[in-house]
This record gives C-alpha cells, structure tokens and sequence, in this order.
C-alpha cells in the first residue's frame, strides 16, 4: 500500500488524492504507469483517464499512450476517450487513433500569435466600439477552432495580451457594471427571452450538450452491445446525419400549457438543428381515445407554428410490435402471466409465479391471447427486467376487448406505454426522445428493451416539466370540473389547455415566447400566471387595433350640439405607429361613457369628470363640462347633461376618457383566476380537495356592453385592445346579432390611473 501510494504522488498526484485514489480498485488495480516522464501533468491526465473511462479493457492501452507523451493535454485526452469508446469492440487502428487525437502535432507560439491576430482584426471594428464588454470567449472560440489541438491557456494569454495591445489598460467607464436589461422582443417570428437568446439559440447545435447524430454511445449511461456500432451506422445510413424527434400525446384529452413546452422543445430542437419531428399518437388504448382529441392535438401544434414532417401512429406498427414481441419472448425476456391487475399494482408486488415458464409455452399462450381465446385481465406478456424505480417485471400487452379507432377489431391485445414507446422511437429513427423529468425512472427500461431485441436504440433525454400555479390540468380533474358545471367544456377560458388559451385570445407566439422565457430546464418549473400573461401583452401590444369599448355605459347628451349633429371621428389602429392604418368612428350629440368615470361628490387624486371638473374625449378633439346631472327614483345616475368646446381652446384636462357613439351592443365576458389557492391540488392548501376551491367571481358576464362600430366585421378569435379597458377576442358564441368578447389579459397596471 505504501508503495503504491508512493508511486501515484510520484506522478504529480498530491497526497490526498492518492489515498482517494488507492480506495478506488477501478482506479488502483492496473499498472497504468509504464515509464515515469513529465510528472507534473501525467498524473492528473492518467487519475483523469482512468476516472472516466467505463471500459477497462482500454485503460492499459489509454495509459501506455500517456506514459509515452502521446497524450498530453486534457484535449487530447477528451479525444482519445472519444475515439475509444466509438470503438468499444474494435481493435484499435493505431494510426486511426493517433490522427483523431492529434498525437505529433505541434502548434508553435507563431501559430497562435497569427491566429489571434486574424480573429481580433475580423472583430476590430466591435471590439474598439464595445472594448472591453465585447464578448472575449468569441475571439477564444474562433481561435480554438482555428488551432484545434492548441494550449487553452497560451491562447487565452495571446488574446488578453493582443486585446490590451489593441484597447490599452481598462478605463473606470470600464470597469462600470453593465446594467441588465430584459429583453423580450419576437424577431421574425421567433420568440426572443431574457439576455437576448432566442428559443431556437436555446436549442440550437452545442446549446443543450445533446449529443450528435450517430453518437449515441458517448451519452453517459447510454448502453453499447456488441451489435450497437453496426445498427448506428445503419441508422446514419437511413437518416443521413439528420436530428430526428418527435412528439407522442395520447389522443386521449386536449393538450395544456405543459405541452406547449414540450412542442417548443421537440418541433423547436428539430428545427433549430435543421432535422424533422413526427407527430406521433400514442393510440394504444382504445377505451379512451376519440377523433376529436386526434384532431384538436394536431390543430394546437399548426396553431403554435409548427408543421410535423409526417403524422404517424403507434398503431401503424401494431403487427411489427406484435413480430418483435414474439422475438423477445423466443429471446428468454418475455412471458405471459396470470396475475390479476389488483396484485402487479404498487412498487412491491409479489414475484409472479409464471417467471420461469417454457418460452414455448408462453408462445403459445400469447398466440392464444391474440386470437381472443383469454378474458380480460386474464393474462398479460410481462418483461423479464426492473425498473429503475423498483417496479419488476412491466407489463407489455394486455388483453382490450375494444375497438380500436383506427384498426377496429383488428386486434384484442395492445402493447403498453413502457413497450411501445422505446421501439416506435427505434422504428422511426429517432436520434433524440425527448421527455419530461418523470420519465427518467423508465430510461434503463427503454435501452434495456432496444438492446434486449438488438434494435437500434435511441437516447432518451429529460427535460423539466412546465406547471402553472392556480389552475389543474389533469385530464380526470377537468373532466370533473367539465361534470360538475364549473367550466363548460375543455375550451373554457378559465382552464390552461390551449384550447382554452386560444378561445381566451392568448396568441400562439405569446405561448412561444413564454416557453423561451422559462427556458429548457432539467428542473420542473412552477410559474405564475401572470408571467404568460405579461407575455401576452407584449404581443398584443404590437398587435392588436385599438377600439372604444364601454363595460358600463352611462348616457351622456351634450347639449350645445344640434340634434342631428353627426361627424366623423379617425381613430388610430396603433397609437404608437399611426401609419400601420386607422378607423373611423361616429361622434354625435348623444355619446356613452363609463359609470366609473364620473363621480358625482369630487374626491382628492380623482381625475376624471366631475360637475366641478371637465374631461377630454380621447381622439374628438373636445372637452365636455357637465351642466345637469340626471337621476331615476332610485337616486341613481342615469344621465349626464353637457356641454363640450375645442380642446385647442380649452384649457388642458387632467384626464382623457373613451367613449361610444351610436355603437354596436355585445356580450363582454371577464375573466378571473378559476381557483383561489396557488396549488389547489395540495391537501394541505386545500384540504377538501380542488372542487372546494373555485373562486365564484371567476366569470363575470356583462350582457348589455357596447363597442364602436370598427369591429363590426372581425372573425373568430380576432384581437383587439379596448382602450384603458383591457385585450379582448371575439368568441366562438358570437352572431350576426351580437358579437361576444373575452377579456384576454387587462391592460397594465397604471398607478396614475384612478
């Protein structure tokens, strides 16, 4: 022991780190040494080595190359487990092996000095204009680029030193902290998040440290088999190098907020890295699945701006999925069971006693399951594996006497998630499966069933889950809340399925945008409302034409107009940008306001009209003084009398107010927050569960609102900004008689407003 301890200290380990290392047989069991040279770094490199690399076979060949100065660098090194891990089965091409690590290649201080010089005149111009805020890891990473098997260090040495040549010392201008500002801006399209990075920059090449096409095997955990160089190869022979991914919802609900964020990841990583993504439905329960829930699915991607390179179904592959069954069960890895679904439940299980049966036996029995010869629950075909979170033995098929929505009658026996999932993705050559975090358990069970069958098996990554707080989305729980009459269908504008969302007025870019904001996470993210919201407006901002709206109309006659008086009044589409067009609306002696912008007794900070203060019209060109204030038996005010004059003339107001003229009645829809607790799910928030929760001001109804007249011809689902009210979008409800709006989002927050 003490001799071994003392050889590794030799090598430039300190002492801590060789007694760390004598604990660890993988890393103390071989003679890695060979002859001592270059002490100082040859020991970090071969503790590095031996550290990271899974195959043992290689590490003595590994070792040699590092005693013998082939390998030099951390760089190096990082190629050379590379290059050994995609040959785990090969012999090793000495010559292969040396090109690809850069063995012999020597990088003179000359060529770094000419290579940071060429980088830093290509950035000359920005660089003088940002100095020393310019983004320096640019000139490093073209450099390194340049010079592939170069020092890190040295180069960074050369550009602070040709930077400092360039710029001189830093100024206290700066040395001054950069104030971060948020950006959120949509760019052509693509929605753009904090710190300027788009969702597509997000997910574009390197960003997310996914591996490459065809490099699957260098993905920590992933499982090579003698067999996995040969069917990857035959992989990038059929995908040519393309990303691949695809997007697999049950057909058996309307999709949520949550899938917006795995739409975003797997349709945006397809298309940031120029590759494709399938839609592809999970249709292998036949009792819960409808055409309407294929149909909205695919409807919500297309809204979203998303087109599926193709449409497929898990069910397209039901004879294959059946054919590779049978294979697992001749391999050993299957059989067919009669416990019944009470006892596989839970996570402890009884072992079943039909492990061990014949494989001929168990061919047997699954052909007989097949052909309808088993009651439901009779029998199923379990796999001979454990799951990562314990559960043993998953279930593959199991016995539906149901039709099928597409294959009918076809067949009374369907493969399950944990079956179907791993070898439709194998089927389509899907480079990336990406997942929400939950999934994670079942990722040995994915590879474990690929390699089981010797099928070319993809890599499962996980991403965060994406939860809004004050609402449920679970398929069970909106089905309630749809039983119960608390909302009136999937579409409610009180849920957060996109449905909801759209029939709402949310924006499918302003869904986009948000998903960037939260960004690709491995955590589960819970948000707020009122951040998708806040996004919202920062689309409709830019989108939607202002009109005048009144939710609570007061009359108002303005007495020194004639009786037929009658002009027209323009009104800007976008106040911001008058040239992106404008409308125009009716102004005549009888006009309506808002009961809450009139107060009959003046109060201190109030603004608006009063009988002792006048009030502009926004966008007439007038200021109305009131004159008579008209009450009915109750002492409520019903009417004003008034007189207005130019507001050239008249002396400024301390406030203009919208208001309507000869205008169109509608149904006006508010919405609130449809539970009152955060997580109306959580028993210790919520203790009689999430029906005890519903807020009842979460839908006000205003059935007599009236609109101007600019929106008479607007469609479904158009968006408009009532001014000083809040966005709204016209409902499907709506008739040739009367138009129905949903308040989308209210306007900001003005604390100068009251």
């Amino acid at each position: 022991m003490a001799d071994t301890l003392t050889l590794f200290t030799s090598i430039g380990l300190s002492e801590q780190k060789a007694k760390e290392t004598l604990k660890n047989d993988a890393l103390s069991s071989f003679n890695m040494l060979g002859d001592v040279v270059d002490r100082d770094t040859m020991g970090t490199l071969l503790y590095s080595m031996a550290s990271r690399l899974k195959d043992t076979k290689r590490l003595a060949f590994l070792s040699h190359s590092i005693a013998q100065c082939k390998i030099c660098t951390e760089l190096q090194l990082a190629a050379a487990l590379d290059f050994v891990k995609s040959h785990p089965h090969d012999p090793i091409n000495q010559k292969e092996f040396e090109e690809a690590c850069g063995v012999g290649v020597v990088i003179t201080p000359e060529q770094i000095e000419d290579a940071v010089e060429s980088v830093i005149k290509k950035h000359k111009e920005q660089l003088l204009k940002e100095r020393y805020r310019f983004n320096m890891g640019l000139l490093m990473g073209e450099a390194r680029s340049a010079l592939k098997w170069a020092d890190g260090k040295v180069i960074k040495n050369e550009v602070d030193m040709q930077v400092l040549h360039l710029l001189g010392p830093k100024t206290e201008a700066d040395l001054e902290k950069k104030p971060k500002v948020m950006q959120f801006i949509i760019f052509k399209g693509i929605p753009m998040t904090g710190e300027g990075k788009s969702l597509m920059e997000q997910l574009r090449g390197e960003a997310l440290k996914f591996h490459k096409s065809g490099e699957n095997y260098k993905t920590e955990g992933y499982v090579v088999t003698p067999n996995t160089m040969s069917l990857l190869k035959k992989h990038l022979e059929i995908t040519g190098g393309q990303i691949r991914t695809r997007f697999p919802p049950e057909p058996n609900g309307i999709l949520h907020i949550g899938h917006a964020k795995a739409i975003n990841f797997n349709f945006g990583y397809a298309k940031a890295n120029n590759g494709i993504c399938f839609l592809r439905y999970d249709d292998t329960n036949p009792e819960k699945e409808e055409e309407k829930y294929f149909t909205a699915i695919k409807d919500m991607v297309e809204w979203l701006g998303y087109k599926p390179y193709a449409v497929t179904h898990a069910s397209d592959n039901f004879q294959q999925l059946y054919d590779l069954a049978v294979d697992l069960i001749r391999r050993g890895h299957a059989y067919v069971c009669h416990q019944k679904v009470e006892e596989l439940k839970g996570h402890n299980a009884p072992p079943s006693p039909w492990r061990d049966r014949p494989i001929e036996e168990s061919l047997v029995l699954f052909e007989r399951m097949k052909k309808g010869l088993f009651a439901e629950g009779e029998a199923t075909l379990r796999m001979k594996m454990v799951m990562e979170d314990g559960k043993m033995d998953p279930v593959a098929y199991r016995i539906k006497y149901t039709p099928h929505h597409r294959t009918g009658d076809e067949w009374c026996i369907y493969p399950t998630y944990d079956y179907t999932h791993c070898l439709c993705d194998s089927i389509e050559n899907i480079t990336h499966s990406l997942c929400t975090k939950e999934f994670q358990a079942r990722r040995s069970s994915y590879y474990w069933l690929c390699n089981a069958l010797d099928v070319y098996c993809p890599v499962q990554w996980e991403y965060g889950r994406l939860n809004l707080t004050y609402t449920v989305v679970s398929k069970r729980k909106i089905i309630k809340l749809v039983e119960t009459g608390v909302v009136r269908d999937w579409d409610d504008p009180r849920l957060f399925t996109l449905t909801a969302l759209r029939r709402r007025g949310f924006p499918p870019e302003a869904i986009n945008n948000f998903c960037a904001r939260v960004g690709v996470t491995v955590s589960q993210t819970t948000t707020e409302p009122h951040l998708l919201e806040s996004c919202v407006r920062d689309v409709l901002n830019d989108t939607a034409p202002r009109a005048m709206a009144v939710l609570e109309p007061l009359k108002v006659t303005i007495t020194n107009l004639p009786e037929s008086s009658k002009s027209d009044v323009r009104v800007p589409d976008f106040p911001a940008n008058e040239a992106k067009g404008s409308h125009t609306v009716s102004f005549t002696r009888t006009i309506f306001i808002e009961q809450s912008d009139f107060r009959e007794v003046m109060e201190k900070g109030y603004k608006r009209l009063t009988p002792e203060q006048p009030v502009g019209l926004r966008h007439a060109g007038y200021v109305i003084s009131v004159q008579k204030v008209i009450k009915d038996a109750q002492g409520k005010v019903v009417e004003l009398e008034v007189t207005c004059c130019s507001s050239e003339t008249a002396e400024k107001p301390k406030a203009f107010i919208h208001w309507v003229s000869q205008p169109l009645v509608c149904e006006m829809r508010l919405y609130e927050r449809l539970f009152l607790h955060k997580h109306p799910e959580d028993p210790s928030e919520v203790p009689n569960g999430f029906l005890s929760d519903i807020n009842p001001n979460s839908l006000q109804v205003i059935s007599s609102a009236l609109v101007d007249t600019s929106v008479k011809g607007a469609n479904v689902y158009d968006k408009f900004q009532f001014e000083r009210v809040g966005y709204f979008s016209l409902d499907p409800d709506s008739t040739a008689d009367k138009l129905v709006f949903n308040r989308t989002v209210t306007l900001k927050e003005d604390p100068g407003k009251i």
